[in-house]
């Protein structure tokens, strides 16, 4: 399945510095808003070792790790939702993504402008939230006239749907994010069809100087006090740091890069370690002398679903799934040896397929 976020915040953050370190695809960096017309997309390997562990004992002709696609998108100001700046433009362009990974200016200096004239992470917090919320009471707004009318005429699905939608309104005009609504998966169909920014999970990725990547500093504890209500994750993250990481191409002078900064991984690593947190996605492999390939699923899905990533018609013509764990394969070095001492499990429609799982489809079509 493809993973796909968005990479917002103010103009002059480190957006698109952060984006370049983390993908080939080079924005152009500048210290002025909007240099991030179009939203650029990086196709990003995510770095998992037990690839490495599968390869060394299957020796597979390829490897293929699974991928997650970052948009840089153009800065955001005051007044976006109703067209200031790129607004339109970028909350179109926000609506597409499964995530949002808002970054966050946490650090000084006088030689990189702040739109607002002043470093101060919540209240750029609250410019994006407001617009996004902004936009989102407009969606709102008009469903619920189209729904009230249906409504009125006393259609039951109807008036259940108005009675959430109304829910929603109130929140936003409090100036709350709409994934702050604690309702049941059913009631929020009723804005499914919205794709509503401000439901949409969130990492606040906070940019620092190279001297606070470690500990923070208190920029990043305003911000973690200011959001600690929300269902979000904050990232501390040094859009600097990442841009010397991505010249070196050794892994051993990465992991030295690394060790100078008392950091034990890469801020790319944290990104997406937190991205698949927030969206509740696992991993599983499939592993021959073919190849070895790992497979991005949600948590929870059972081996047909799961199966059905790979083809439709796996899923379609699903019979069973063979399956190994890892730790199992480790031990005993090759299938044949894990099948022979029993380690291979035959798990049908039913099973919970869990990450780390390596996986043989059986189907028939």
């Amino acid at each position: 399945m493809s993973l796909q976020c968005g990479i917002v915040g103010l103009p002059n953050v480190g957006k698109s510095t952060l984006f370049n370190a983390l993908s080939n695809a080079k924005a152009e960096a500048a210290n002025y808003p909007f240099c991030t017309i179009e939203p650029n997309v990086g196709v990003i390997t995510v770095p998992d070792e037990r690839l490495k562990i599968l390869e060394g004992l299957v020796s597979p002709e390829k490897v293929i790790p699974t991928v997650i696609e970052f948009v840089d998108i153009a800065g955001l100001v005051k007044g976006a939702s109703k067209g200031e700046g790129l607004g339109n433009k970028f909350l179109a362009n926000i609506r597409e993504v499964d995530a949002i990974i808002h970054v966050i200016r946490c650090f000084e200096d006088g030689n990189i402008v702040h739109v607002a004239g002043k470093v101060d992470p919540v209240a750029d917090k609250e410019i994006i939230d407001t617009e996004l919320q902004l936009k989102d009471l407009e969606s709102v707004e008009k469903k619920i006239a189209k729904t009230e009318k249906t409504a009125k005429s006393g259609d039951a699905k109807a008036k259940k749907e108005l009675a959430t939608l109304i829910q929603y309104k109130e929140l936003l005009e409090a100036g709350k994010n709409a994934r702050s609504l604690n309702i049941s998966e059913d009631d929020k169909e009723a804005i499914a069809d919205l794709l509503l920014l401000t439901a949409k999970p969130v990492i606040y990725a906070t940019n620092v100087d190279e001297a606070s990547v470690n500990t923070g500093n208190k920029y990043v504890e305003a911000l973690k006090t200011a959001v600690k209500d929300e269902n979000a994750q904050v990232v501390i993250i040094s859009a600097a740091i990442e841009s010397q990481i991505a010249e070196l191409t050794d892994e051993e002078e990465k992991k030295e890069f690394l060790k100078e900064y008392g950091l034990s991984e890469s801020g790319l690593n944290k990104l997406i370690k937190a991205s698949y947190s927030l969206l509740n996605l696992i991993t599983y492999f499939t592993a021959g002398v073919k190849e070895v390939r790992a497979w991005t699923i949600k948590k929870g899905w059972k081996a047909p679903q799961a199966a059905g990533v790979i083809h439709s018609d796996f899923e379609k013509g699903f019979i069973r799934a063979e399956v190994i764990k890892l730790d199992d394969y480790v031990k005993l070095k090759t299938e044949a040896a894990c099948k022979e001492a029993g380690k291979m499990a035959v798990e049908g429609k039913d099973y919970v397929v869990h990450d780390g799982d390596i996986m043989h489809f059986r189907f028939n079509v």
